[in-house]
């Protein structure tokens, strides 16, 4: 018997557009001798699949099944491939803890914890040899005196960007004060991102990306990428634009400092008490040699030219055994629980 297979993408956020390619890039990826899989796609207005025929049949959220014509497909887990809300801040993991269906990817805490970059940071403090860049949190209500304070605690230039978004959307490199309130307003504007800002002190450094996702019992960390971009930061553009950027998998790294990236992602995912895989970002600062922890992805992209199927390729697998694995995993952990 075949497994079925729920693959959620859109959702309500402009890193929609990317959840559509990485679902469709996965869709060819998945064994379909193994799995039947539906492409189920999440808008604020409707919840739904469209069959080979162009027909699009309505999802019953009571119990998240698929009636189509006389049948109804119940379906045995849920592959989250939808970037921002709601498959990323935690809203359709507890949805799916509800109605009893198991997922692959992190839990509803740890999806909301990791949606907001200042929490996070705030949890990973005290792992060895992981550095966090100074930063500030700016609320809403802290809108009007945000300038002077941002000035008075940190030290040019900046990173600002909307503390629960993704994608590098709404993000901007200050270089003078002078640029800072419209940055701070541009973060706060961002679609869906939380109304709260986060503002950190630059790192002048290397940036990598690093998968890692659970195996049985172990943990499993895939070779870094190495970003390198002619922009000012590896923004929207930089990122989903080709020719924006070179990326090198695996990144050439030292023995001690493959070693140490390694035990950093494993405690971080530990720390999070991730599931699934996960991206962890950080900066290997110039003339220190210390990684900074940037950010944590939950539910990495996977277009054919995305960070972990790269690395997925580097470590010697085909995408299909690996997803086969996610869905595995995922199905195994849930009876165990």
């Amino acid at each position: 018997m075949k497994v079925s297979i729920a693959l959620i993408t859109g959702g309500y956020t402009a890193e929609s557009e990317v959840s559509l390619k990485s679902a469709a890039f996965v869709f060819q990826q998945l064994d379909k001798s193994k799995y039947d899989v539906y492409t189920i796609t999440v808008t604020k207005d409707s919840w739904f699949h469209v069959a080979d025929n162009g027909i699009r049949y309505e999802i019953n959220r009571d119990d998240f099944t698929l009636p189509i014509d006389d049948c109804i497909i119940r379906f045995e887990l849920a592959f989250i491939m939808l970037h921002g809300s709601p498959g990323e801040d935690g809203r359709l993991q507890g949805y799916f803890d509800m109605v009893g269906l198991p997922y692959t990817s992190c839990d509803a805490l740890t999806s909301a914890l990791t949606m907001n970059k200042a929490y996070t940071k705030a949890v990973l403090v005290g792992i060895p040899d992981l550095y966090l860049a100074k930063s500030i949190q700016l609320f809403e209500s802290q809108r009007s005196e945000a300038v002077d304070t941002v000035k008075r605690e940190l030290s040019i230039p900046y990173f600002v960007k909307p503390n629960a978004g993704g994608s590098s959307i709404g993000m901007t490199k200050v270089k003078a004060h002078l640029e800072l309130h419209d940055a701070i307003e541009k973060a706060f504007n961002a679609e869906n991102t939380g109304r709260q800002v986060l503002v950190e002190e630059f790192v002048d450094g290397r940036e990598f990306s690093v998968g890692i996702y659970r195996k049985g019992n172990g943990l499993v960390v895939l070779p870094a990428t190495e970003v390198i971009t002619e922009r000012e930061f590896f923004d929207y553009e930089a990122k989903y634009i080709a020719g924006q950027s070179t990326e090198i998998t695996p990144a050439d790294l030292t023995s001690d400092q493959r070693a140490r990236v390694e035990r950093l992602v494993k405690a971080i995912y530990t720390r999070l008490n991730c599931k699934g895989m996960v991206r962890v970002d950080f900066f290997l600062e110039n003339g220190t040699d210390r990684f900074f922890f940037i950010e944590i992805n939950t539910i990495p992209g996977q277009t054919a030219q995305s960070f972990i199927p790269q690395q997925i390729r580097a470590a010697g697998m085909t995408e299909t055994e690996f997803y086969g694995g996610l869905i595995e995993q995922a199905l195994v952990g849930d009876s165990l629980r």
